[in-house]
């Protein structure tokens, strides 16, 4: 099988994140960078330099966001196979996570505010023996088998292929 890619609508989602990702980062960096245009051009006008401050903050943040939201949709990657799930992510450090379906235990579908705006589901697969924080505030991002965004009629479709192969393995009733 090939591995598949995500919703389009997931490169909102990873820009979300990615926009608060890089803010703190940013702000320190820019203040540093103004602090040297200052230094270098000996206080000058406090209006110009802070004009350059905020179109290249505004700027720098759009560039980095753009790029980590387009490198994270391109690079993660899901496959149901004949014996387990199979997801590939990450853009400078690749995680290979193979999920074998006896080890599954439950599944959720969710829709945040942004994944209704955009058509898409994300899809949390618990498996037997993965830890979830103590507090169970995480909404399903620490779940094994987290899928970001898939479109609702294939969240649906994992939902029901999910299930059939759980209780082929572990049978009927209870």
């Amino acid at each position: 099988m090939v591995l598949k890619q995500l919703n389009e609508g997931a490169k909102w989602q990873f820009r979300v994140n990615a926009f608060f990702g890089w803010l703190f980062f940013l702000i320190i960096f820019s203040f540093w960078i103004t602090g040297f245009i200052v230094a270098w051009s000996g206080l000058g006008n406090f209006f110009n330099i802070f004009a350059v401050y905020i179109i290249s903050f505004i700027v720098l943040l759009i560039v980095l966001t753009e790029v980590y939201a387009r490198l994270s949709y391109r690079f993660w990657k899901y496959e149901f196979s004949q014996d387990q799930l199979r997801i590939e992510r990450g853009i400078i450090w690749k995680r290979y996570s193979n999920i074998p379906y006896q080890r599954m235990q439950n599944i959720d579908i969710t829709r945040g505010i942004i994944a209704r705006l955009f058509g898409f589901s994300t899809v949390n697969i618990q498996t037997a023996g993965y830890s979830m924080p103590a507090n169970g505030m995480n909404g399903g991002r620490f779940s094994e088998g987290y899928i970001p965004a898939v479109s609702i009629q294939e969240a649906e479709k994992i939902r029901e292929f999910v299930i059939k192969k759980i209780t082929k393995k572990k049978g009927q009733g209870l």
